[in-house]
C-alpha cells in the first residue's frame, strides 16, 4: 500500500468534524491531517498542511464553501475539494461545482460511500450524483464555452466523454489505447478550446451537451 490520502475537514459544525474524522480514521488508506471551522481558516490549513483531498461544508461563517473553493485554485493549491452538504438546491450545487469542486455528496451518505468518494476523486474522478447532474442538464444554457464544441476533433469529444462519465486519465488511455501523455494532451486542448479551467468544468460542459454515456 503507498502513501495514505491526506484529508482536510472543514465545517463549522465541530460534532460534524468530530463524526467524519472518528469514521475516516479506522480507515487504513486515509489520514486525517486537520480540521478547519470555516472556509477562511480551510484555505489557510489547505495551503499549510497541502491535504490531497478537503471535506468541504457549503454553508459556513466567514468565508463560504463556494469561495473558499475560488480562492484554493486561485492559489494553485492542488488539493482536489469534495463537497459534503446537507444542502441539496441547484443554488448551491451549481456554484460549488463551478467554482472546481470535483465532486458532491450529502452528509447523510453512507460511511462507506463517503470513504469511496475520498478515493475516487483522490483517483482524478470527478463525481456528479444522479440529481446533481439533474440541476445542471436544468440550468439555461450559458457561459463562454457554449457554441466552440464544434472546434473539439472527435478524439477529443471521446475523452470528454469520458471525463465526465468519471474516468480517471489512466482508464481513459486504457479505454482508448492511448499513452496517459496523449490524454493529458487531449485534456489540455478540450480545457484550452471550451475556455474551461478544469476537468470538472469540462464533465458539467459534456453533461449539459449530451456527450455522456
Amino acid at each position: 500500500m503507498g502513501e495514505p490520502i491526506k484529508v482536510l475537514v472543514v465545517d463549522d459544525h465541530q460534532v460534524v468534524r468530530r463524526g467524519l474524522c472518528t469514521f475516516l480514521e479506522v480507515q487504513d488508506d486515509i489520514e486525517v491531517v486537520g480540521e478547519a471551522a470555516d472556509g477562511a481558516e480551510g484555505v489557510a490549513r489547505a495551503e499549510e498542511l497541502r491535504p490531497d483531498v478537503v471535506l468541504m461544508d457549503v454553508k459556513m461563517p466567514v468565508m463560504d464553501g463556494v469561495e473558499a473553493l475560488r480562492r484554493l485554485r486561485e492559489l494553485g493549491n492542488p488539493a482536489r475539494v469534495l463537497i459534503v452538504t446537507s444542502f441539496t438546491e441547484q443554488r448551491t450545487v451549481v456554484p460549488a461545482l463551478r467554482a472546481g469542486a470535483a465532486g458532491y455528496v450529502y452528509k447523510d451518505v453512507d460511511p462507506d460511500a463517503l470513504a469511496g468518494a475520498i478515493r475516487s476523486v483522490h483517483a482524478g474522478h470527478v463525481l456528479l450524483q444522479q440529481e446533481v447532474a439533474g440541476a445542471l442538464l436544468s440550468e439555461e444554457a450559458s457561459g463562454p464555452a457554449q457554441g466552440r464544441g464544434g472546434s473539439l476533433t472527435e478524439r477529443e469529444r471521446e475523452v470528454l466523454g469520458l471525463i465526465a462519465d468519471g474516468r480517471s486519465n489512466r482508464e481513459i488511455a486504457r479505454a482508448l489505447v492511448l499513452s496517459e501523455k496523449t490524454v493529458k494532451t487531449h485534456v489540455s486542448n478540450i480545457l484550452m478550446k471550451l475556455d474551461l479551467a478544469d476537468r470538472t468544468q469540462a464533465a458539467l460542459w459534456a453533461v449539459r451537451h449530451g456527450l455522456t454515456r
